[in-house]
Order: structure tokens, then C-alpha cells, then sequence
């Protein structure tokens, strides 16, 4: 059993490194081929980065792993062994991919193309990362640790410290510059949350019926989805009932409420978001 685990432990770790390879190699990828040649900065610690390689004639990728490093160091215990050793092998990879492109040609110079491939491709590349147990900027780190000393919700710093650095890029590179870097910012974003959260995003469903049997039976039948019951007494009315509770995939949500009001139009559907489901039997059953 212990061999077998250990085994199960080893090609876990080989997996995560291939993949926080890859995800590294793709961010340096974009920047060195999309992002950096035009002149269009990336948020957090890489944005920085890409400022004082401009303005100086140290290469970018020196820049990315020194200025990561001490956070990483300072927040070890903030954010765990497991965690730092990860980001600092992904930052480490990434640096060295944008060191070895550091003088290629650019794939275009066209600034609409570099922000629409290069936003894509940074935030493909972060997702992998993050979703495999890493990270590619020590932003996140800085902002827990300014976090416990001023109270500052941890998000609120993030985007300051954005805020700060396109400004800046604002003003040694132009205007246009900080612009298009928000618009590749905010692709990276939604790309990163796609890859990170998966395409089929879950949603929790709570639904309160008379009918809760038929409802129940419905969704297992056309949906292929377990339900759960919890017991409900409601605060006006004192009426005794169950509550059907379920977990469905984005694709699903438009089904489920036709099933629902075609049996019951007027049940009360409560439906939540679900950053990750673990454990239990998620797996979608045959449907009749």
C-alpha cells in the first residue's frame, strides 16, 4: 500500500512540473513574442519587470526571478513549503524562456494582434500554474503580507499595485501603451479564470417545493444528476417540507429550470456559484 502510494505521490509531482513547465514556457512565450516587443505590460511583478528592463539594459527575465525571490523568501511560511518551491521553479523556468527569446523576432508588431494572442497566451499559461499549485508572481505574496498589517482586503492591494504600474506605464511609454495593457490584463483574467475554474463551471442548486419528490426524480431522469434533500420548516408560513439540493454543470443551469417550472412554476430556485467540487459522486448518470 505505502509503495503504491509513493508511486501515485511520484507521478503526481511529475505531472505538476510538466504542466507548471509548459504554463511557465507559454508566459514567456507571450511576453517575449507578444507582449514585451510592443511595448505592453503584464500586471504585478512582471509589469515592473518590464519597466526597468526598458529603461535599462538588463534582460527582463533577471529582473522577473531577483525582484520574485525576496517576496517568495519573506512569505515562505505565509504561503507554504509546497507552494514557494513550486512558484520559485515556475518563475525560475519562466525566466529562463524569456532569457533564450529574449533577442527572436516578434510574431507581429501589430498591437491589437500582440494584445488578442498575448492576453490569451500569459493568461493560459498563469492558469496551468495556479492550477497545478503554483504561481508566476510574487504580487499575490506582497499583498497578504501588506494585508495583515493594514487590514486592506488582499484584492484591494492587487489592483492598487495594477493601478500604480499602468500609471506608470503610462508615463514612460505613452498612453496608448498603459491602455492597450489594461485591455491584455483583463483577457489574461478571464482566460486564467477559464483554465483555472475549467469550461464547465459548476453551480449549486437549491430548490424548495411542495413538489419535491417529482422535481427530484426529474432531474435525476432528464438531467443525470444526484439530488439531496434537507429538511425545511418555513419561517412564515410554519409549513413542514424538504429542500432539493443539486450541483450542475453552466450547460445544464437553462434545463434545470425548465424541468423545475414545468412541474412546480412557482418553486423557489435558489442557484449559487461554486468555485470547486470535490469528493462524492459528481459523475453525470444515464439519462432516460
Amino acid at each position: 500500500m505505502r509503495r503504491a502510494h509513493k508511486k501515485q505521490s511520484i507521478g503526481q509531482l511529475i505531472k505538476k512540473m510538466i504542466f507548471i513547465t509548459i504554463g511557465a514556457v507559454m508566459m514567456g512565450v507571450a511576453l517575449e513574442y507578444f507582449l514585451v516587443p510592443n511595448t505592453i505590460l503584464d500586471g504585478g511583478i512582471t509589469g515592473i519587470s518590464i519597466v526597468l528592463s526598458k529603461i535599462t539594459p538588463i534582460p527582463l527575465g533577471v529582473f522577473i526571478f531577483i525582484i520574485n525571490v525576496p517576496f517568495l523568501l519573506i512569505g515562505y511560511k505565509q504561503i507554504g513549503q509546497t507552494f514557494a518551491l513550486s512558484t520559485l521553479y515556475g518563475v525560475a523556468i519562466m525566466s529562463l524562456t524569456t532569457a533564450f527569446l529574449h533577442n527572436v523576432e516578434p510574431f507581429t508588431h501589430e498591437k491589437i494582434l500582440a494584445v488578442l494572442y498575448g492576453g490569451v497566451m500569459l493568461g493560459a499559461g498563469v492558469g496551468l500554474v495556479i492550477r497545478f499549485g503554483g504561481a508566476l508572481d510574487g504580487t499575490e505574496i506582497v499583498a497578504i503580507l501588506i494585508s495583515k498589517k493594514t487590514r486592506i482586503p488582499v484584492g484591494q492591494i492587487i489592483m492598487m499595485i495594477n493601478v500604480f504600474i499602468f500609471v506608470v506605464a503610462g508615463f514612460v511609454f505613452g498612453p496608448d501603451s498603459a491602455m492597450y495593457s489594461i485591455f491584455t490584463f483583463y483577457i489574461a483574467a478571464k482566460v486564467m479564470d477559464i483554465v483555472v475554474e475549467g469550461l464547465e463551471e459548476s453551480k449549486s442548486v437549491t430548490i424548495i417545493s411542495s413538489e419535491y419528490e417529482e422535481i427530484s426524480q426529474a432531474i435525476m431522469d432528464r438531467l443525470g444528476r444526484s439530488t439531496t434533500y434537507f429538511y425545511a420548516r418555513g419561517g412564515y408560513s410554519k409549513a413542514e417540507t424538504q429542500v432539493v439540493y443539486c450541483v450542475v454543470t453552466r450547460l445544464e443551469l437553462a434545463k434545470l429550470k425548465t424541468i423545475v417550472n414545468e412541474i412546480d412554476p412557482s418553486a423557489f430556485i435558489s442557484i449559487q456559484q461554486v468555485s470547486d467540487v470535490l469528493g462524492g459522486n459528481m459523475e453525470k448518470q444515464s439519462i432516460h
